[in-house]
């Protein structure tokens, strides 16, 4: 096994580490928090990437992920929604009074 991976490598291999971040986050009262969700916000806001990393640095990330930095994602993945079904909403609404 290599020392250094990227940490799309290192996914199988640390989900005990997201499971357990995640029953935390259950725990803090953030029921909707999710396996993918918890990575994705790692992907994005910790690693910005996918960087190669040890294995101990990448569950150290995990396991020190705080709950202001998952909830700014959050908060922005329900705003990136929000506006893609808006979006949504005005071209069919353009679409039907165009017909």
């Amino acid at each position: 096994m290599k020392i250094y991976q990227t940490v799309e490598a290192w996914k199988q291999t640390v989900q005990p580490a997201i499971e357990s971040k995640v029953n935390e986050l259950h725990t803090l009262g953030y029921n909707e928090a999710s396996y993918e969700d918890v990575w994705n916000c790692l992907m994005e806001k910790v690693w910005k990437g996918n960087p190669e990393k040890r294995l101990y640095k990448v569950v150290q990330d995990i396991l020190q992920l705080n709950t202001s930095t998952y909830l700014s994602y959050i908060t922005v993945q329900s705003y990136q929604e929000d506006d893609l079904l808006a979006s949504i909403t005005a071209v069919t609404s353009n679409d039907d009074s165009n017909t």
